[in-house]
């Protein structure tokens, strides 16, 4: 049976005095994925996760959630919807108990369930020793974490989350992430951010939007595969001949390493691996590694967005 979607946009944009902020912008979201939404800044990525949680009418296009149309059926759309904003919506003079519970009476949770309820989230988010502790007494990754746990103690499908690790030392920005990663098993996630890293750390899927326009939207491991290798890693038994190596057809470029191997910059129309390992053989130099160097996330983010910026 074909997974049904948890959120279908189509053609979604929004203009403002005339400026078009998002362009007819169209995805799915599914159970089980981490979707990661990057841009860089003005891109429209903030637009459309205020379109996303409710908080702003699209000009034109429509939002699905669950089968649900946004606009023509707000109330019932975002019971299955949480969202953590950039700044979390705490209130610090609260406790952390008092605080979800107040939250889970907003989502209509019923009295019966309510302790329950109070009960899985903490557990699921790592507040079960801090219940009693007021909010403002607590640590930014604990505030992050109530954060989450107001997002998702109603178990939505969708959980949309805006830059949820800003502010964070590295060890609340893994625990975040590895939190992110665990609700992604059971939920759809969004996660908006401009930290690259955290994208390859937690996602499964990835988009792009640049000036408004989805540039990108696929499979994490296509995000790299898409793209040709520019260069080859390359460790050899024996000291090489890199002026031979260097006058060999692709090859633009030769760079020695402290341990010793070479990166060869390539051209991907020529790629010259076979012919190297022929040589290195031929030559007795020996070959332990001829491999493909793959473009990191962030070298294919600004490849795109600086090819559309200057197309």
């Amino acid at each position: 049976m074909t997974q049904k979607p948890l959120i279908r946009v189509r053609d979604l944009s929004r203009y403002y005095h005339g400026l078009c902020a998002v362009d007819q912008i169209s995805f799915e979201l599914y159970r089980g994925e981490v979707l990661g939404f990057l841009g860089p800044n003005g891109a429209g990525k903030s637009t459309v996760m205020r379109m996303l949680s409710g908080n702003l009418a699209p000009s034109a296009g429509s939002i699905q959630i669950h089968d649900l149309d946004l606009l023509a059926e707000p109330k019932q759309a975002k019971r299955h919807l949480g969202f953590l904003p950039q700044n979390p919506p705490l209130y610090l003079d609260m406790t952390v108990d008092e605080f979800l519970r107040f939250c889970a009476k907003l989502h209509r949770i019923s009295a019966t369930r309510l302790e329950d309820a109070l009960y899985e989230v903490k557990q699921r988010c790592g507040l079960a020793e801090v219940g009693s502790r007021l909010i403002g007494t607590l640590s930014k990754g604990y505030q992050q974490r109530i954060g989450i746990a107001q997002a998702v103690i109603h178990k939505p499908a969708v959980i949309v989350l805006d830059e949820p690790t800003v502010g964070l030392d590295p060890i609340q920005i893994r625990d975040i992430r590895q939190l992110i990663k665990e609700l992604g098993r059971e939920h759809g996630v969004i996660l908006s951010t401009h930290i690259l890293p955290e994208v390859q750390a937690t996602c499964s899927r990835v988009q792009i939007i640049h000036r408004g326009q989805l540039v990108f939207n696929e499979q994490m491991q296509r995000l790299t595969d898409d793209f040709p290798t520019t260069h080859l890693n390359v460790r050899l038994g024996a000291m090489a001949d890199l002026e031979l190596i260097y006058s060999m057809e692709g090859v633009e470029g030769v760079q020695p390493k402290a341990d010793g191997r070479l990166i060869i910059e390539i051209d991907p129309e020529h790629n010259p691996a076979s012919r190297l390992a022929s040589l290195a053989v031929q030559k007795g130099w020996g070959v332990f590694e001829i491999s493909p160097q793959r473009q990191s996330l962030e070298q294919v983010f600004v490849g795109l967005t600086c090819q559309e910026q200057s197309a």
